[in-house]
C-alpha cells in the first residue's frame, strides 16, 4: 500500500516556477533556451542534488540504476522574448499567471520538487527537452530511446479540464504543399501563365477532404502563401497542412493520400513536405497506468482522478509510439495553453505534486530495487 507522504513545499515550488517563467524560452530562440537549460540545469541541481547531463537544450538526469519509470517535462514555450511586459508572473485570488505556467513550467517545477524530496530514486530517469512545442525535431530520437524498455512514463504536460488526465492523443502528422506554375503578365498574356494559386485552390479543397470527423481524423490546411506581385500570374504557391489522426491505421491512409495527390492544372508540378510526426498515444497504453493512479489516489486520500481522450499531442506520443505505458496530464490544473489567459490554480498545486509522489512510490517499491 502507497504511504500518502506529503507533498514537497508549495511555497519554495512556486518560488522556483516563478524564476521559470520569468526566465522567457520561446522555442524558435536558440539564445533564450540556452539559458533556461542553464537555469533549469541549476535548479535542478539545488532540489536532485545531482546535475544532468547536459544534451544540448535538452537535460537528463539519470537517477541511478536501469530506467524503470522516465519523467517527461520540457522548458520550451510558445511565447516570444518581452511577453513578460504584457503578461507578467502574478498570482491572484489564488490563479498564476505567466508565460508558460500552465503549459507546461509548473509541470516542470513538480518534477524537481517530487524527485528531490524522495529518499530513493533507483531507476528514475527525468528527461527535461527544450523544442516540444516544435514537434521535438532534436529530441524525439533521445525520448525514444530512453522510454523503450521502460515500465511507465510519466510526462507532466498539464491536464485537460478540471484536472482530468489524458488518456488518449492523437497522433500528428505535418505537411507542406508545394505548387509550381508558370509565370506571366496577368494582363497582356494570362492564358500563357500556369497560376499556381488556382492549383492552391484546387489542392486545398482537395486534402481538406481528406478528413474522417466519424473516426475524429482532422485534416487541416493552414497557412497559405501564393505569388510574388498584384500584375503576375503566380508561378509557385504553398500551404501547410496539420493532420490529427486516433490510430496509426488513419495516419497512415492520409499519407498515402497525400502522397497520391496529382495537379489539376495541366503543366502545374505538386511536391510534399513532411510526414507523420508523432504516432497516437493510444487507451490501451495509458489504462493500466491511469487505474493504478486511480487507486493511488484514493489511498492517499487525494480528488478522485477523471480521463479524457485530446486532440492535442506530446512527447508522451513518442513513449507510447515505443510501446512504454504512458500516463499524460500529470502536471498543472488550469487552463488557457497557448492563449493570453493562460493560467494555474494554485490550491491544486499540492494534490498535483501528491499524486506525482505517491505514483513513483507505488511504482518503485523498495522491495523491487
Amino acid at each position: 500500500m502507497t504511504s500518502p507522504a506529503p507533498a514537497p513545499d508549495a511555497e519554495a515550488l512556486i518560488a522556483d516556477l516563478r524564476t521559470l517563467v520569468e526566465c522567457e524560452s520561446p522555442s524558435s530562440d536558440p539564445d533564450a533556451l540556452a539559458r533556461s537549460a542553464d537555469l533549469v540545469a541549476r535548479l535542478g541541481t539545488e532540489r536532485l542534488g545531482v546535475e544532468p547531463e547536459r544534451l544540448g537544450i535538452h537535460l537528463r538526469w539519470r537517477l541511478g540504476g536501469p530506467t524503470r519509470v522516465l519523467v517527461l517535462a520540457h522548458h520550451d514555450t510558445v511565447w516570444p522574448i518581452g511577453t513578460l511586459l504584457t503578461h507578467p508572473f502574478g498570482i491572484s485570488d489564488g490563479v498564476l499567471r505567466g508565460p508558460g505556467s500552465f503549459d507546461m513550467k509548473t509541470g516542470l517545477a513538480m518534477a524537481l520538487h517530487v524527485l528531490g524530496s524522495l529518499d530513493d530514486r533507483t531507476g528514475v530517469t527525468l528527461l527535461v527537452t527544450g523544442d516540444e512545442e516544435i514537434g521535438s525535431p532534436s529530441s524525439r530520437t533521445l525520448i525514444q530511446d530512453e522510454a523503450r524498455g521502460a515500465d511507465a512514463a510519466l510526462v507532466l504536460e498539464a491536464s485537460a479540464d478540471g484536472g482530468a488526465l489524458k488518456l488518449e492523443r492523437k497522433g500528428t502528422s505535418i505537411y507542406r504543399v508545394l505548387v509550381k506554375g508558370r509565370a506571366a503578365h496577368a494582363g497582356l498574356e494570362p492564358e500563357k501563365g500556369v497560376n499556381a494559386s488556382v492549383e492552391l485552390a484546387h489542392q486545398v479543397l482537395a486534402v481538406a477532404a481528406l478528413g474522417d470527423p466519424a473516426l475524429g481524423t482532422t485534416v487541416t490546411p493552414t497557412v497559405a502563401a501564393s505569388g510574388t506581385t498584384g500584375n503576375t500570374v503566380p508561378a509557385e504557391a504553398s500551404f501547410a497542412v496539420d493532420v490529427r489522426a486516433r490510430t496509426v491505421a488513419e495516419q497512415e491512409r492520409v499519407d498515402s493520400a497525400m502522397r497520391a495527390l496529382m495537379p489539376v492544372l495541366p503543366d502545374a508540378a505538386l511536391e510534399i513536405e513532411g510526414g507523420i510526426n508523432r504516432p497516437p498515444l493510444e487507451g490501451a497504453l495509458s489504462a493500466a497506468l491511469f487505474a493504478r493512479a486511480s487507486r493511488v489516489a484514493a489511498e492517499a486520500g487525494l480528488p478522485p482522478l477523471t480521463g479524457v481522450a485530446v486532440g492535442g499531442a506530446s512527447d508522451g506520443n513518442f513513449t507510447a509510439g515505443v510501446g512504454t505505458p504512458t500516463l499524460d496530464g500529470l502536471g498543472a490544473v488550469g487552463g488557457g495553453a497557448h492563449a493570453d489567459d493562460e493560467h494555474v490554480l494554485t490550491d491544486r498545486i499540492p494534490d498535483r505534486t501528491a499524486l506525482l509522489r505517491a505514483l513513483l512510490l507505488d511504482l518503485l517499491p523498495p522491495g523491487d530495487r
